[in-house]
């Protein structure tokens, strides 16, 4: 799975993560990828973030951008989507959950882009 450009990027995540397919999420994410865990806590490195996305993708979700922009420079792209989730809280309730996230993408040396920096939070990070 390989993404030429950010916008493919994105659309190969959704879709990976959609499907609850870990592997394929983990895919897109650089050797030392940076998450946003919940505001305030961030995952740092292959380890975390796996870790932290088993738990997102345990709930069954349902991802869907709203809207989105890429502003790319050079061989770096930031991404601004706002979202909606819907899935199953680990009680087994509806959980319906939605905000802007902020992500940095990075092109690597094969033309690839992957995930250096994956905030789902966006400005609410901050706390």
């Amino acid at each position: 799975m390989s993404a030429a450009n950010p916008e493919d990027l994105l659309q190969t995540f959704f879709r990976a993560f959609n499907t609850h397919d870990l592997n394929a999420v983990m895919a897109l994410y650089e050797p030392e990828p940076t998450m946003a865990t919940e505001p305030g806590q961030l995952a740092q490195g292959r380890v975390a973030v796996r870790q932290a996305l088993t738990g997102f993708l345990a709930m069954k979700p349902t991802l869907t951008a709203e809207k989105f922009k890429v502003i790319t420079a050079n061989d770096l792209a930031l991404s601004i989507i706002k979202w909606t989730l819907i899935g199953t809280d680990p009680d087994g309730g509806p959980l319906h959950l939605n905000g802007t996230s902020t992500d940095v993408m990075r092109k690597q040396p094969n033309g690839q882009w992957l995930f250096a920096i994956d905030n789902p939070w966006g400005a609410d990070f901050l706390g």
